[in-house]
């Protein structure tokens, strides 16, 4: 079935974001090429969205999180995915309002101005660069117990490599390798909580002689062990294992029957964060009291070693490997899309905005996969892997929060200027009045928790310099002549959407 926006061309107009129509070449439309592929299929898009849920943060930071919040580190996930799921429908809801849009980047420019587009596209951009360089530090840590004595600038130079071989063939080729990462790190935590379950079940005790049972999450200090104080600190690293729950936002573009398709993805989360998240969580503090997890390592792998799996230890620590690689395949993925966006819209070097004989934009991937070479400084000059990992997770939650507050922001101005299509929609956000505020309000107070420890109160000096940074370039760039015609094309089309729920 032919794009909508190829059968405009034949016509000579487009249909915009209000549902008139303006012609090809007018200052939202700078130039043509051919569309994206929609070649992301249910099962594509449902991994896309496991995927995104269930990153390298859960299994490398999940430790840490532990350490400072003891147990009530359940209630720390329950409470941020809660949280993010209304995000995740908020831009559920505004993407299937209009197939035309590419990502939240792109309706955050027609919702907020076109400044907006630029800031959310280039932080997003920044936000999965820096992921990958955590990736590529996670990658280097394993390929170390792995194989130890490997030189750690070979796995660092290797992985952008490989995901530049997974991302250039076709979106079809990164959908399928994600969905195969994805099925791995799904196997992984299954298989974990049922020896849990199975190690609870039979009484194992450990060489301390700890005992399973669930009564190990309650028993030494309660749920709250270090009080509020470190029930705050847990939120610090927990946030950062959410970081890419919005990445079929990024692929609404590429998705196949996107109004039944993202809906499903999206509904599922729930369920995917109490089995993943709780689920697991669960587990490994039953099987393994709190106070033993080591923070510096994955408690994954620790629980199976406990088992006397050392076999299952291996094969979890090459899961958490691959569960690094998946986490930066769909970054650069992402970041190729942004970036690609990002040019169609002027805001990028134009060459960026071309895509390849197989319809994936190759320059833009190429120009994202050269800054995860930071990851080789990051190894060489830091004290250890967590302590890397601590620093730019910490900036990269910063950065993810702020894309999240503008999906919230837009969704805002969503039901203010457009408040027909939000009665019309058939995925209506739940309580859509109050909850962006909510969950506004919960962004603000996260930022607050990362301020209260030193090894992650850094991300909000390096977050302001980023921002200062983007404020001066769109200073730049919008005095340029298409900018300038975007400017007033979206302040016309403000005016006349005001002037329509006036009358």
């Amino acid at each position: 079935m032919p794009d909508q926006n190829d059968a405009a061309c034949a016509t000579g107009t487009r249909t915009t974001r209000t549902g008139a129509t303006s012609p090809v070449g007018s200052a939202t439309t700078p130039h043509l090429d051919p569309p994206l592929a929609r070649s992301l299929s249910r099962r594509h898009i449902q991994m896309l969205a496991i995927g995104g849920t269930i990153g390298t943060g859960l299994f490398m930071g999940a430790g840490k999180t532990i350490s400072l919040a003891g147990p009530a580190v359940i209630f720390v996930y329950t409470i941020i995915g809660f949280m993010l799921f209304f995000v995740m429908r908020a831009m559920g809801e505004i993407l299937l309002s209009n197939l035309d849009y590419k990502s939240f980047s792109d309706f955050a420019g027609d919702l907020l101005g076109p400044w907006a587009s630029f800031f959310t596209g280039w932080s997003y951009w920044a936000f999965w660069v820096v992921t990958g360089v955590a990736d590529i530090v996670a990658i280097s840590g394993y390929v170390d117990v792995l194989a130890p004595g490997t030189p750690l600038w070979i796995p660092a130079l290797l992985t952008p490599v490989v995901l530049i071989l997974l991302n250039l063939p076709s979106v079809k080729a990164f959908g399928e390798a994600e969905f195969w990462f994805a099925l791995v790190k799904v196997l992984a935590i299954l298989a974990l909580i049922v020896t849990g379950i199975v190690m609870i079940a039979t009484h194992f005790t450990s060489p301390s002689g700890a005992v399973a049972g669930l009564e190990n999450i309650w028993n030494d200090g309660g749920m709250f062990p270090h009080g509020v104080a470190g029930f705050v600190l847990g939120f610090q690293i927990a946030i950062f294992a959410f970081a890419g729950i919005e990445l079929v936002g990024t692929a609404a573009a590429e998705t196949k029957d996107p109004e039944t398709n993202l809906p499903r993805a999206i509904n599922t989360i729930p369920v995917r964060l109490l089995l993943f998240y709780v689920g697991a969580l669960v587990i490994i503090m039953a099987v393994n009291p709190w106070r033993t997890i080591d923070p510096g390592s994955s408690p994954f792998i620790g629980m199976f070693t406990l088992a006397g799996l050392g076999i299952a230890a291996i094969v979890i620590n090459l899961v958490v490997l691959t569960s690094a690689a998946s986490s930066a395949n769909s970054g650069i993925y992402s970041t190729s899309r942004m970036v690609y966006g990002l040019a169609q819209d002027g805001n990028a070097p134009r060459s960026f905005g071309r895509l390849s004989s197989r319809r994936v934009p190759q320059n833009a991937l190429l120009f994202s996969c050269i800054f995860l070479l930071a990851g080789v400084v990051l190894l060489y000059t830091g004290d250890s892997f967590m302590g890397a990992f601590t620093l730019v997770t910490s900036v990269a939650s910063v950065l993810t929060m702020f894309v999240w507050s503008i999906i919230m922001v837009s969704y805002l101005a969503f039901l203010r200027r457009r408040p027909h299509l939000h009665a019309a929609s058939k995925y209506r956000m739940p309580g859509a009045r109050f909850m962006p505020w909510v969950v506004l309000a919960f962004f603000a107070f996260m930022l607050w928790a990362l301020g209260q420890a030193e090894d992650t109160r850094l991300a909000l000096v390096v977050a302001p310099i980023w921002f200062l940074a983007l404020g001066i370039a769109w200073f730049v760039n919008r005095k340029a002549p298409l900018q300038q015609a975007r400017v007033e094309e979206w302040k016309a089309e403000a005016r006349a959407e005001k002037a329509a729920l006036v009358r």
